[in-house]
């Protein structure tokens, strides 16, 4: 069974017939694209076959599937995920191997190859519900990474974005680290105001700001309905993410749902975890300082969506002038536009491309850290609470590894 509907071709028929079928208990597909990779590898799947549920119990071994795609390899990448399989035989561990043209030898193309496999085999065996969640050769999952993320799948989500910690560990790389835990800390306190002036039931406070593909999961009803994974040759993470908010479909940053990945500075992809390590690294020695977006102006677009999504719930009858003034748009062009659009997503998406939402510059870090707490305590609802909210540093990894390992902001 193909995917129906999705992207086929020559490189989809030669990972499908590398692939027996799908058992008939399979509720999750996890797919792992793989390059070169023959010395993460073993730490990757012996973590996958260490699953748990949420209170230790042994997962059922047929409910979950691995699929390690081996793309454009040099060395025995393929060779070491057979080795694997027949280490861990309690683990339902596939290895296909590709050789993509030129053009298309990239991590979305794999990516894609995967999730569209994925996505036919949970409707093969008549689980549109079960869920496709990614993960990377260089990254290792807790124990109840999947228990955590059917769990949130279970309370309403469509997709669940991980948070996803890195060790960077030695004196040498110290500047590094400072910089990734204070761009941590902003986008923390980002997703603490948005969450205070734009609020999504399905994502609620605490919350993190991640969904990138070490770990990134979705149900093979809202993969098929976004039409597959955007085949990009980097961030096509971010771009799945983008087409699941066109869609409303709900997308939780669930700091339950965690995984650990290497900080190598030289990756697989121009743009990506491994990029901003090596300009975060460059700044430090530069005594540069980052530029993110200002938080006050994100304030106001957040305000001024939250309006718009209001208006558009509303179901309205009546041209919004104030609004659309504030939108750089004719009233009675909002409101066509309001009345013939079926999710918010796509909505927002046309005005930003059609409008004057408000601007959003770079500022200095430093700046912005000062800033977020004065933003999050003139919006926060109760006073007494504290003004520097931030999302615990909770790991469920081992305590003597714990201490190591950061969060990784991109």
């Amino acid at each position: 069974m193909l995917p129906v509907g999705l992207r086929r071709g020559r490189c989809a028929t030669l990972l499908h017939q590398q692939l027996p079928p799908p058992h008939p208990e399979l509720l999750i597909s996890v797919i792992v694209p793989a390059k070169d990779e023959v010395a993460n590898l073993p730490a990757t799947l012996a973590a996958l076959a260490a699953q748990t549920g949420l209170r230790g119990q042994p997962l059922p071994p047929a409910s979950f599937e691995v699929i390690v795609l081996a793309n454009n390899c040099t060395d025995a990448t393929a060779a070491v995920v057979r080795q694997q399989a027949q280490r861990l035989p309690h683990l339902v561990l596939h290895a296909a191997e590709l050789c993509l043209p030129a053009a298309k030898a990239h991590v979305g193309r794999a990516r894609r190859l995967l999730m569209d496999e994925a996505c036919a085999r949970l409707e093969q065996v008549g689980r549109p519900a079960g869920v496709i969640a990614s993960t990377d050769a260089d990254t290792r999952v807790a124990p109840t990474w999947l228990a955590a993320i059917q769990a949130e799948i279970m309370a309403g989500a469509d997709a669940v974005g991980g948070r996803i910690l890195a060790e960077i560990s030695g004196r040498a790389l110290l500047p590094l680290r400072r910089i990734q835990v204070r761009d941590a800390a902003y986008r923390q306190l980002c997703a603490r105001l948005e969450d205070l002036l734009d609020p999504a039931a399905i994502d609620p406070w605490p919350r993190h700001h991640q969904h990138f593909g070490a770990s990134l999961a979705l149900t093979a009803r809202a993969y098929r309905q976004v039409g597959g994974l955007p085949e990009v040759r980097f961030l096509e993470d971010e771009a799945l993410c983008q087409a699941l908010r066109r869609h409303d479909l709900g997308l939780r940053h669930s700091p339950h749902v965690q995984v650990l990945t290497s900080a190598r500075r030289q990756g697989r992809v121009e743009v990506g975890l491994s990029w901003q390590l090596r300009e975060w690294l460059n700044m430090s020695r530069q005594q540069r300082e980052p530029h993110v977006d200002n938080p006050a102006q994100l304030a106001v677009l957040w305000l001024v969506r939250r309006q718009l999504r209001a208006y558009w719930a509303s179901q309205p009858t009546h041209q919004a002038g104030a609004l659309a003034a504030r939108l750089g748009l004719p009233a009675a062009v909002l409101l066509a536009r309001v009345r013939r659009t079926e999710a918010f997503g796509k909505l927002w998406d046309w005005v930003v491309e059609n409008g004057q939402v408000p601007r959003v510059l770079p500022v200095p870090l430093s700046l912005a850290l000062r800033e977020l707490p004065r933003l999050i305590k003139h919006y926060e609802p109760q006073p007494d609470e504290p003004a520097a909210i931030s999302l615990p540093q909770v790991s469920v990894f081992p305590v003597s590894r714990a201490g190591s390992f950061r969060a990784v902001a991109r």
